[in-house]
């Protein structure tokens, strides 16, 4: 039976360059479980200043929810929010992200090395299946109250771009242990990743975060300062 996302194409909200008409970087930014990518562009206006010859594009996950009348989105269903379904279902959905990024950077004549994938919660899930997995490694992958898909399972894992994770330590929907699983799992597979828990913070990006983050793609795009 033929999928029926095969021939889906994602696009969502996009930012263009502050300087110039030339986008010379590319962040895609992955929106969470129920929202969509008017979520996330926000970042985008956060980073801009940081990164004003990028582009940011937040892509809308390809599912609607099944309960959801108001436009909420998945990349993946949720049932039993196991470790296993993680795995399965952010598996199932990187073939289609993997399309849209090759797409997006045929459009702006970039390759991977000006690539960044930005996700928060599910959208963590998919950067890091799909960012791992690349051909050619992406420039960085950030990952806010996300988790890692197959953390016992990284023998696929193609890439070894640098990673930030970034959780807030009363994450009640992901649990901050999910970043330490991450981080020691990365780790041993020979992986540079930076790992910030942040004191206090609930399921959400805060000032803090968009700092580490801002930060870390101007440093990984360009040579930390």
């Amino acid at each position: 039976m033929t999928d029926p996302l095969h021939n889906l194409a994602l696009d969502g909200p996009r930012l263009d360059p502050l300087a110039g008409n030339t986008a010379r970087q590319l962040v895609v930014l992955l929106h969470g479980y129920g929202a969509d990518g008017t979520d996330l562009i926000e970042l985008g206006h956060a980073w801009q200043d940081l990164l004003p010859e990028a582009v940011f594009v937040a892509p809308n996950a390809p599912e609607p929810l099944p309960f959801e009348a108001f436009g909420g989105r998945q990349w993946f269903a949720l049932a039993q929010r196991s470790l296993r379904e993680y795995r399965i279902g952010a598996e199932a959905a990187q073939a289609i992200l993997d399309r849209f990024l090759n797409t997006e950077l045929r459009r702006y004549s970039l390759d991977d090395t000006s690539l960044a994938l930005v996700g928060f919660s599910q959208g963590t899930m998919m950067a890091l299946q799909c960012g791992l997995r690349r051909r050619f490694s992406p420039a960085a992958i950030v990952g806010f109250s996300g988790l890692l898909p197959g953390a016992d399972c990284l023998g696929n894992v193609k890439t070894s771009c640098p990673i930030l994770i970034v959780h807030g330590t009363e994450d009640d929907v992901v649990p901050c242990y999910h970043a330490d699983a991450a981080h020691t799992a990365l780790t041993k597979a020979g992986i540079a990743c930076d790992l910030h828990k942040l004191t206090g913070l609930p399921h959400s990006i805060d000032e803090r975060g968009l700092a580490l983050g801002g930060q870390f793609l101007k440093d990984q795009f360009f040579g930390a300062s």
